[in-house]
């Protein structure tokens, strides 16, 4: 009898099962694949490895003069690229296989299925099945790309997120259906390596859910490098030709057809259940639950990207350590993911958390902006990484942080400090009472801050 089975080894899923672990519970994880989930294997960790080696590789055609480098014959092996980003996947799954064994938590491997109060499946790539018995079982099947039913997923010329980042050859130009993360992200690798991109939005701005400034800029920065931006575009016909795609797409420039050798669709994702006894879904088909993470089904509980949005791998481990504590640890009250920062590793990187300037026009909050451009950085200045800029909303009453939107260099690793700040309700005067060292990217926090009083110091 186990204390806890966790079904599914993602991001939630295995830091659920270490902390039940460290928490002295018997514990099993049961996962189909390797543990680390669609990040680890499929999703955050390769797509930063293939984006590493397109930035290396663009900074080495476009900018190698500019540092007082000189070569011939600059090429790329788009075998190794891929493999170099698989073998990064690969060595991460294995690390959490040794984790498993350090915190005692047992690795099934197979498909999970809930076959009734207290019981899991494990189904082997076999046909074999074994029912564990547990007291407490914690959904973490996360989830899959979504489809698009006219153009279903053939991994040639139709891919997925999974398809694009494993294809043998790069394909010579590529249609991009949906301009979230995930298409801009591969928009930036493939056209890094030639590819000939279009990315196709039907939102007025490619990553549409970020700050309308930054999403501009972006496109800006991208239009630069080549890659065709059509927003405010909807797709109306979709043709796969067999070794070619065909998309009929519409905007206030009227109707045209645009043919690529491969299409591939990033509209978001799709819920994958466990098998067995299913819990009461929302109208999407994610699980419902409550602040606790419980389901309608007894003892039984749902993290991660199952449990709807965000869907983010440091949501999910959040919810992880949320949900176990909750149910292990006597007198703890789980909170629900509250403010958390939504980064998109392209490149100028992108970054936010709290309110965009637009949401705060329309809760008709007073506030202030702040603004600092990388252009004006020594330290971006010195690394040749000048594109960009960080912008700081705060309120105009007290000066309290109410969001923070950063497009630049290291923006994804500068996000964590205005986290803390909005977590702690941080002012003005703290972050710019708060000596941030020269020279260094993380200066224009500083520097926005002063501009939000219009005291900018080097601007």
């Amino acid at each position: 009898m186990y204390d806890l089975i966790v079904i599914g080894g993602g991001p939630a899923g295995y830091i659920a099962a270490i902390r039940a672990g460290q928490l002295g519970k018997k514990v099993a994880c049961v996962e189909v694949e390797r543990p680390g989930g669609t990040c680890l294997n499929w999703g955050c960790i390769p797509t930063k490895a293939l984006l590493k080696n397109a930035h290396l590789y663009h900074q080495l055609q476009h900018q190698a003069d500019e540092f007082g480098i000189s070569f011939d014959n600059l090429n790329f092996d788009w075998g190794k690229v891929v493999g170099r980003s698989r073998k990064v996947a690969d060595r991460l799954a294995g690390g959490v296989e040794f984790l498993f064994k350090k915190n005692k938590v047992d690795y099934l491997k197979g498909f999970g299925s809930i076959e009734g109060e207290g019981k899991v499946g494990v189904t082997d790539k076999d046909g074999n099945k074994e029912v564990h018995e547990a007291k407490n079982i914690i959904i973490a099947t996360g989830c899959k790309p979504r489809e698009l039913p006219p153009l279903p997923f053939d991994g040639k010329t139709v891919l997925s997120s999974k398809h694009a980042m494993i294809t043998e050859e790069r394909p010579k130009s590529m249609l991009i259906i949906g301009a979230g993360a995930i298409g801009v992200e591969f928009a930036y690798v493939y056209n890094a390596f030639g590819t000939e991109v279009t990315l196709v939005e039907m939102l007025p701005n490619i990553l549409p859910v970020e700050d309308e400034e930054v999403g501009k800029a972006l496109q800006k920065s991208y239009k630069k490098l080549g890659i065709n931006c059509l927003t405010d575009t909807k797709v109306t016909e979709f043709k796969n030709n067999g070794d070619s795609v065909t998309l009929t797409v519409e905007n206030k420039k009227g109707t045209q057809e645009l043919t690529a050798d491969t299409c591939l669709v990033a509209i978001g994702v799709a819920p994958v259940l466990p098998g067995g006894t299913e819990p009461a879904l929302d109208d999407r088909g994610f699980v419902k639950t409550d602040e606790r993470y419980t389901t309608n089904l007894p003892n039984v509980y749902a993290i991660g990207d199952i449990d709807g949005p965000p869907w983010l791998a440091h949501t999910g481990m959040y919810e992880a350590i949320q949900c176990v504590d909750g149910i292990f640890v006597e007198g703890f009250q789980p909170k629900r993911v509250g403010n958390f920062p939504g980064c998109t590793y392209c490149h100028p990187e992108v970054a936010s958390v709290g309110k965009t300037e637009q949401a705060l026009k329309e809760e008709g909050i007073d506030y202030k902006v702040g603004k600092f451009p990388y252009q004006a950085l020594g330290k971006a200045q010195a690394i040749g990484e000048t594109e960009g800029f960080v912008k700081l909303l705060y309120g105009k009453e007290h000066g309290e942080l109410l969001g923070a939107h950063i497009i630049g260099e290291n923006a994804t690793d500068l996000i964590a400090e205005m986290g803390l700040a909005l977590e702690m309700e941080l002012t003005t005067d703290e972050i710019h009472g708060t000596i941030h060292a020269h020279p260094t990217i993380a200066e224009a926090i500083h520097e926005a801050t002063l501009d939000a009083d219009g005291h900018a110091l080097h601007f």
